[in-house]
């Protein structure tokens, strides 16, 4: 489709007076959230200590996660839905106090929907690492103080294992899994690892291992990060409001974005509009799309804590299920169990070539009989957005 706007096109108010609102005011150092903050819809685990790929141990883990629908008598109804880089255990609900956003799969799961609570008991957790209630570097170490920098290099195996290890405390041994993006990775690493547990599996848009080029796109918002000088080494807890890391946060989040959403959705929903009334040819302005970004990247920063995105980001580079499995191919041909892998046509982040080796791969069933390749114009968002195509393939794994 041709789509173009000309340099005097008319401004247009991408970004609405309520939107910036929700700035309004300072942030604070982290957007973490902190012991005493409201806990809304959490429930937490039991602290468990984990021995992590490095050697490394942790010796005193909790895991935040929220729940809906019932655990029947024999305890195979479970459906673990997994959250991907920047999501968290607030899956389905509005926000609120405890929760800073509303729910990233609303329209999904719940009674009569997709994933029906009806039927299933269905449970998120806070990843490992994250900054929404489950044990990060925003969380108390042995000595009262923010784990930090300190905190421990960890992998995408280290985050399934502990899912793994919740799911034993709550004494529930026969799960299903489904998970997107990063989350796809720790679904594949729980089928592979724990194939007696897992009876059936869904993966969306995730790679069997992360490329180069992923490698590379995520060093650079790393290095964002770290080169903001607030970011202080890790150490900028204590910091007053607004001199926290945002600026770089900010910028590794614009980033990001540019990888989730396509460039047709970008060119056809933004062109060369511009913010408001001011001009970015003749005068100080900015052109709409990058307004988008400025107002997500601050958004984001009230919500999200700097050193918790490295440790995440940085679990993604080390995923490979291949590692000391003989090879991809062989790790992935041990998976059994019925699974669904869902592609989305344009995604530029984890394209469609990831996924087909996945489906090549599997040694079980496959949902509709191959890979499951959705059109979506907003790319790799297109798994969180496309409720109804993604929805309907769910349904198929999850009778």
């Amino acid at each position: 489709m041709d789509f173009q706007i000309s340099e005097d096109s008319a401004p247009s108010e991408f970004i609405s007076e309520e939107q910036r609102r929700q700035l309004v005011g300072r942030p604070p150092a982290t957007g973490a959230w902190l012991a005493g903050d409201p806990i809304g819809d959490r429930k937490f685990s039991e602290p468990f200590a984990i021995e992590l790929e490095s050697g490394k141990q942790l010796p005193s883990v909790r895991l935040a996660y929220e729940s809906w629908g019932e655990l029947n008598a024999s305890k195979d109804n479970a459906v673990l839905v997994l959250h991907a880089l920047t999501g968290d255990s607030h899956t389905i609900g509005n926000a609120g106090d405890g929760h800073p956003t509303a729910g990233w799969w609303n329209g999904v799961i719940g009674p009569d929907l997709y994933i029906d609570t009806n039927k299933y008991f269905v449970l998120t957790p806070n990843v490992l690492g994250g900054c929404q209630g489950s044990t990060g570097p925003s969380s108390l170490d042995s000595k009262g103080r923010e784990w930090g920098a300190n905190f421990p290099q960890l992998s995408i195996r280290d985050q399934a294992k502990a899912f793994a290890l919740l799911m034993e405390q709550l004494g529930i041994s026969s799960y299903s899994v489904v998970g997107g993006s990063m989350a796809g990775m720790h679904a594949l690493e729980l089928a592979i690892e724990y194939p007696d547990r897992i009876n059936r599996l869904g993966i969306l848009a995730a790679p069997a291992y992360s490329t180069a080029d992923q490698i590379a796109l995520n060093t650079v918002q790393l290095e964002a990060i770290r080169s903001d000088e607030n970011y202080a080494g890790g150490w900028y807890y204590d910091a007053k409001p607004g001199f926290g890391p945002h600026r770089g946060l900010a910028l590794a989040r614009r980033m990001a974005l540019l990888n989730y959403r396509s460039p047709q959705e970008l060119n056809e929903r933004f062109g060369r509009a511009w913010q408001s009334k001011v001009s970015p040819i003749t005068e100080q302005g900015k052109y709409a799309v990058e307004s988008y970004l400025d107002f997500h990247g601050n958004k984001f920063v009230r919500r999200f804590d700097a050193n918790s995105y490295i440790t995440l980001v940085s679990a993604m580079n080390s995923h490979d299920v291949g590692r000391d499995r003989g090879s991809v191919v062989e790790a992935l041909h041990q998976i059994k169990c019925p699974t669904l892998v869902l592609g989305i046509e344009n995604d530029r982040l984890f394209p469609l070539s990831g996924q087909k080796l996945i489906a090549d791969s599997i040694g079980g069933p496959l949902v509709g009989g191959e890979l499951q390749v959705i059109q979506s114009e907003y790319g790799h968002d297109g798994f969180l957005i496309e409720t109804q195509a993604v929805g309907s393939r769910l349904k198929q794994l999850l009778p």
